[in-house]
């Protein structure tokens, strides 16, 4: 597998990014071009913002005025990615998270920020490789299939990442 550069930002300050969660994304983007044989070099943007901020984003790109949990903007189709001549790696895209939507989600679904932040990373560094569920049938089922593989592979599969209070 090539070298993986993450770049990881924190736009937003409602929320405190908990210790390890950089480390978390950085594993679950590695996991994910593990997963998917992808041996070249690589870079990926992952900037954590809040609700107003994923709203407008949704809004400017997608047409869809209300809050979500993460966007994924892909540089590349169909197998092929921008190339960045300084670096040497193919330069993926960009993730955007909610952290407060993350953290709202966690509390619903019952487990932890932990599985929420790795889900969300994972979910989306298989849209910036060209999976997408927006059609549902069998595409979604082996996004899903996919996304819980790479989880459980990182030790936070839906069975291990419970909240136990």
């Amino acid at each position: 597998m090539g070298k993986t550069k993450v770049l990881i930002t924190n736009n937003q300050k409602d929320v405190k990014i908990p210790v390890g969660m950089r480390l978390l994304i950085r594993r679950s983007c590695n996991a994910v071009l593990d997963n998917e044989k992808f041996t070249d070099d690589a870079e990926v943007s992952v900037t954590f913002v809040n609700n107003d901020e994923i709203r407008r984003l949704n809004n400017e790109y997608r047409n869809i005025d209300k809050v979500t949990d993460v966007l994924s903007f892909p540089l590349g189709e169909n197998g092929v990615y921008d190339f960045n001549n300084e670096t040497g790696a193919y330069m993926l895209g960009d993730i955007v998270i909610s952290i407060q939507t993350a953290l709202k989600q966690a509390k619903l679904y019952g487990h932890s920020l932990e599985r929420e932040i790795g889900f969300l990373t994972v979910h989306s560094m298989l849209h910036l490789l060209g999976y997408d569920h927006e059609q549902g049938g069998v595409e979604a089922r082996n996004m899903r299939e996919t996304e819980e593989q790479i989880l459980d592979n990182l030790g936070i599969s839906r069975q291990s990442s419970y909240i136990t209070e």
